[in-house]
């Protein structure tokens, strides 16, 4: 059982020490172990203690954890020492501990230098061979915010009663330094060790966008469900969506896109069809899909795509408390629509930008700044306005809506429309790049599959 002098009176203190020791070891208060000295900074508002500084003064900052102090980032002039230190100077080789705000960081000066009032130097009793001072600078760090000091510690500081109290475990001299000798034959593996804990720490906290990822690219790749031969394929539906366009263009309804250009596919090879001569696209796909799908450019699959009111449209003095949302790309958190701090337009404002007006089941795309943006516009948005950073587009039959969005978060869409982006200080796309982007275009019944099994994996792995 241990006990402890204090005075004539002799107590026990073993509901006071942190954990049991060899018999062969003591329990030392950390006041009865060292002396020590408390820093100071010259005041900061008076420059004569800081213009031409010679003396290297050491600040939190300064110390290197469990490490070496080779030079200090700040500086203090003859006059701080003679005036504020009384040439009281700390020499190298000395133990450093802070006992403010960082509790219980050690370094050792290699230096001669003054330090600031966070810091302790610290002086152990006849330490000739510096043994007690290599043994506390290796446990310190540990025993400075443990056991009964914890509740000494206010505001993450201890103060000169806290430090006195500290319960060092003192082992004899020889065991000291063969611990001392262990520990530094064992770090460079913990120096290893704290390495590989770092990258494991990093990729646990990349690992599920990671994972999100790689979905997503698995998904428009054709590799996330399997393929089911009775779905009609890709280029069956396409090939009625074009009749269907050719009436029209006949009938004069819609004008035909002069830069037309239908990827098509011939003995398991993809062609296009540029100045009247055909154009084999191997090596231009990205990835291969599978037979069912198709590659088309997204303007095939949309029956309309706009982009929101000019900024000459709107000023600020058009917003109101409230009235119409309108939204912008700020409003597109994740793949939903948030009214979060959404600005809003009279309706009278509204009726003036009335071909701006979103339909459920439009797509609103961010145009700025983090592109692939997009949302599926839900019954309760129906007859907001799309904003001045966004595109709005339909889907046809070939396209739904919901799998439009989950293509647009996809790797492969995301640096395709990074790459074609313009602008200098902001990522920006226009409707040429929008609707020249190349989508891998599997079954509508297949697009229903993928986006059950997205959801499914979604609340597995991430909710």
């Amino acid at each position: 059982m241990p006990y402890e002098k204090v005075g004539k009176e002799t107590r026990c203190i073993a509901d006071e020490i942190p954990f049991e020791i060899p018999d062969s070891w003591v329990w030392v208060r950390f006041g009865n172990l060292v002396d020590y000295a408390m820093g100071k900074t010259p005041p900061r508002k008076d420059a004569d203690f800081w213009n031409h500084p010679i003396y290297p003064w050491v600040s939190i900052a300064d110390m290197i954890a469990d490490g070496h102090i080779k030079e200090t980032k700040e500086k203090v002039n003859a006059r701080a020492a003679k005036t504020v230190f009384r040439g009281n100077v700390t020499p190298p080789g000395t133990l450093l501990m802070s006992f403010k705000l960082t509790v219980g960081r050690v370094s050792i000066t290699d230096i001669a230098t003054f330090h600031n009032e966070a810091i302790i130097s610290i002086y152990p009793f006849a330490d000739s061979e510096k043994t007690v001072t290599n043994f506390l600078f290796s446990t310190l760090p540990f025993l400075a915010t443990m056991g009964n000091t914890k509740s000494a510690i206010k505001g993450n500081t201890l103060n000169s009663d806290s430090l006195d109290a500290l319960f060092i475990p003192l082992p004899p001299l020889a065991e000291q330094k063969r611990i001392v000798a262990k520990i530094e034959e064992l770090l460079p593996h913990l120096e290893d060790y704290d390495r590989a804990e770092t990258r494991v720490s990093k990729l646990n906290a990349e690992f599920p966008e990671q994972l999100k990822k790689s979905i997503l690219q698995w998904a428009i790749q054709g590799k996330l469900v399997p393929q089911d031969p009775t779905d009609e394929p890709a280029s069956v539906l396409l090939d009625r969506i074009r009749t269907e366009k050719a009436k029209l263009i006949k009938a004069g309804k819609i004008k035909k896109d002069k830069n037309e250009s239908v990827i098509f596919r011939r003995d398991n090879s993809h062609y296009t069809v540029h100045d009247g001569k055909e154009v084999c696209l191997d090596d231009k796909l990205p990835f291969e899909i599978p037979l069912s799908w198709s590659w088309v450019k997204l303007k095939e699959l949309l029956k309309q795509a706009s982009t929101g009111p000019f900024g000459s449209m709107l000023h600020k003095s058009d917003y109101v408390e409230s009235g119409v949302p309108l939204v912008n790309p700020a409003n597109i958190e994740g793949t939903q629509i948030s009214d979060v701090g959404i600005k809003k337009v009279s309706i009278k404002t509204a009726e003036r930008l009335r071909s701006y007006k979103l339909f459920s089941r439009d797509v609103i795309i961010g145009r700025r700044g983090e592109l692939g943006r997009s949302a599926v516009v839900p019954d309760n948005a129906a007859g907001w306005l799309c904003g001045t950073g966004c595109f709005f587009v339909t889907t046809n039959a070939a396209l739904l809506p919901d799998y439009l969005v989950f293509l647009l978060a996809s790797p492969y869409i995301r640096e395709a429309l990074l790459e074609k982006a313009v602008g200098t200080t902001m990522n920006n796309l226009n409707h040429g790049i929008l609707g020249d982007l190349l989508i891998p275009l599997p079954p509508a019944q297949e697009q229903r599959r993928i986006l059950i099994q997205w959801e499914v994996l979604i609340k597995r792995f991430f909710a």
